[in-house]
């Protein structure tokens, strides 16, 4: 196996997590007004104090169309980490080419007003003026042909939702419509684009693009794509410590179950990265548009989402491609209004502030809770300078330093006949407290066996007493006799009678 194919062979899979219906038509109020989660999860409150003035937000993605109405101004700068795309990440890419653009314009759409020629055709029940009647068209009976004055003037449309913010009651306004973006372009292959013409891997474009993103002056790293792997490859160890290091929040989506994504999967995966899972219209957690696992952080909108396409289009779209950017956008507002606070602390704002949902306290559905704009950005709090994500740092320490990553699976069995193995004999139950019932048996039968040779002894003494007793009585015989044998005996060994009494 080649180098190449050997590499890309142990790569991660990457895909973009949206569900796209398709593009529709531009409208001048129906885009704002389908945006619900402005008023429903507290961000027009938070605009109050903050629309992410002065801070800078990089979208790892297919690409962004900065000429659409909606972010003209907002791109002010990017590259092209795959090889094969614009240099300043503006052209899409890959098998989604419209995914950046729908991503950018949910976290920094600026809205627009829409152009009043009349000779420029508007969609049906657009809102826009409309062009005025000439004098040659045909009236009905009752006018006789008479120019009616009231046709001639342009129709005023009635201010739809949310039209007082951004910059024109157009388009879409994105959560941190003041923050600037940088385009970074990936190739994310599919069925559709195939691999990447330019032949550098996506495991290789991620780290460079985090890189870049570091290294030109970026506060948040916006990444809406995931793979269907917890793990990730070890090149990118350094990139997502680069960050950490120099204090830049990433934010990554969690994935769908309608795209095949079943748990979570890296980016979203690495320690210190605020995974961000999906919630329906009702707010309860997407049965498709998000997936599960313990790395989640928090829950934001991912269901009848609204954002817009390269080439000024628009569309309708759910996945946690989209609550991914949402929350970069407040992590936007937040570094905005309270900038003397580290990347670890605005990711503890975040979390902290969350509404429980769910089991009690943190589950692997909602993570710690729902989203709550208002509260993220606006509550006086106090939040742990250590991030509640863990950190890389600590992580490669522990498991690539120590080498205490998964082992490799084990080989598979020859096809040699394995040996047969007597099944082992049934337990048999034994009593629990045998333990304590052997000490003192050895402890008896201690004492046993001493009073036992006790007693034996005992006997043989006795036995031995009585041998002697039963001899006296000739002894004594023999020294009742003058003269006898002890008598004698006393007499040979020089020993002295005793004098008569």
């Amino acid at each position: 196996m080649d180098t190449r194919a050997a590499r890309a062979a142990g790569s991660v899979v990457l895909s973009f997590a949206l569900l796209l219906p398709g593009a529709v038509q531009a409208s001048a109020d129906d885009i704002r007004a389908k945006e619900y989660w402005l008023e429903d999860y507290g961000i027009a409150q938070a605009w109050k104090s903050t629309r992410g003035e002065g801070v800078t937000v990089a979208v790892i993605d297919s690409g962004v169309d900065g000429t659409h109405p909606d972010l003209v101004g907002a791109v002010v700068g990017g590259t092209d980490a795959s090889g094969a795309g614009d240099p300043g990440g503006q052209r899409g890419l890959g098998e989604v080419q419209g995914h950046g653009t729908l991503v950018s314009t949910l976290l920094a759409g600026r809205g627009h007003t829409a152009a009043t020629d009349p000779d420029v055709p508007r969609p049906e029940g657009s809102g826009a003026p409309t062009a005025t009647a000439g004098a040659d068209d045909d009236r009905d009976d009752a006018g006789g042909g008479a120019e009616d004055p009231a046709a001639r003037a342009p129709e005023t449309p009635a201010p739809g939702p949310f039209a007082q913010y951004g910059e024109g009651p157009d388009g879409i306004v994105g959560v941190a419509p003041a923050a600037d973006l940088l385009a970074i372009s990936l190739w994310i292959e599919g069925p559709g684009s195939g691999p990447n013409p330019a032949g550098i891997p996506v495991d290789e474009q991620v780290p460079k693009a985090v890189h870049w993103a570091v290294d030109n002056g970026a506060d948040v790293i916006n990444m809406s794509l995931g793979s269907t792997s917890t793990a990730w490859p070890e090149s990118w160890d350094e990139a997502f410590l680069y960050a950490e290091q120099n204090d830049v929040v990433i934010i990554a989506a969690a994935g769908n179950r309608a795209g095949g994504l079943t748990q979570v999967g890296a980016p979203a995966t690495i320690p210190g990265v605020l995974a961000v899972a999906g919630l329906d219209r009702a707010g309860r957690a997407s049965a498709e548009a998000s997936s599960e696992g313990i790395s989640i952080a928090v829950a934001a909108p991912s269901e009848n989402l609204v954002g817009g396409l390269p080439g000024g289009l628009y569309a309708d779209w759910s996945g946690t491609s989209g609550a991914a950017p949402l929350v970069s956008g407040v992590a936007a507002l937040i570094r905005s209004r309270y900038p003397e606070l580290s990347a670890a602390e605005v990711v503890n704002r975040i979390v902290d502030t969350a509404r429980d949902a769910g089991e009690p306290g943190f589950d692997t559905l909602y993570g710690y809770g729902v989203l709550d704009v208002a509260a993220a950005v606006g509550e006086d709090i106090t939040v742990p300078q250590e991030s509640r994500l863990g950190t890389m740092a600590d992580w490669i320490e522990l498991y690539r330093r120590h080498n205490l990553t998964p082992t490799a699976p084990p080989a598979p069995p020859s096809e040699e006949p394995a040996e047969v193995i007597p099944a082992p004999a049934p337990p048999q139950a034994q009593d629990p407290l045998r333990p304590m019932h052997d000490v003192p048996a050895l402890v008896v039968l201690g004492y046993g066996g001493l009073a036992l040779a006790v007693l034996l002894a005992g006997a043989l003494h006795v036995t031995r007493v009585r041998r002697r007793q039963a001899a006296l009585p000739e002894e004594v015989a023999d020294d009742a006799e003058p003269g006898g044998s002890a008598a004698n005996e006393r007499a040979d060994r020089g020993v002295p009678e005793a004098p008569a009494s």
